[in-house]
């Protein structure tokens, strides 16, 4: 069980950094990544830009669903919930 929710926590994770690499390449009008994130925590815009990555984590979750893997789903959500209110405090501050 925990195994499954270590496992769901990783695809999370790593869904969720290619959600960015994606989303800050698409935005980046050609910039390289490291730019467009640099750019994105000067203009404030790092928060939105790390919540548009959370998007494949969507993917992953109701791909675990469909294959009843609610363990590995539950980790998915976690992450997904971490990184939300990581962004949530991230804009506070």
């Amino acid at each position: 069980m925990k195994k499954d929710i270590f496992i769901g926590i990783l695809v999370g994770l790593i869904a969720n950094a290619i959600g960015l690499y994606f989303a800050a390449t698409l935005l980046g009008q050609g910039d390289d990544f490291l730019t467009v994130v640099k750019a994105a925590a000067d203009e404030g815009f790092l928060g939105k830009l790390i919540s548009l990555g959370a998007i494949l984590n969507l993917v992953a979750f109701f791909v675990f669903i469909k294959k009843k893997q609610d363990y590995r789903a539950r980790g998915v959500l976690l992450i997904t919930v971490f990184i939300a209110v990581f962004t949530f405090v991230f804009k506070l501050f």
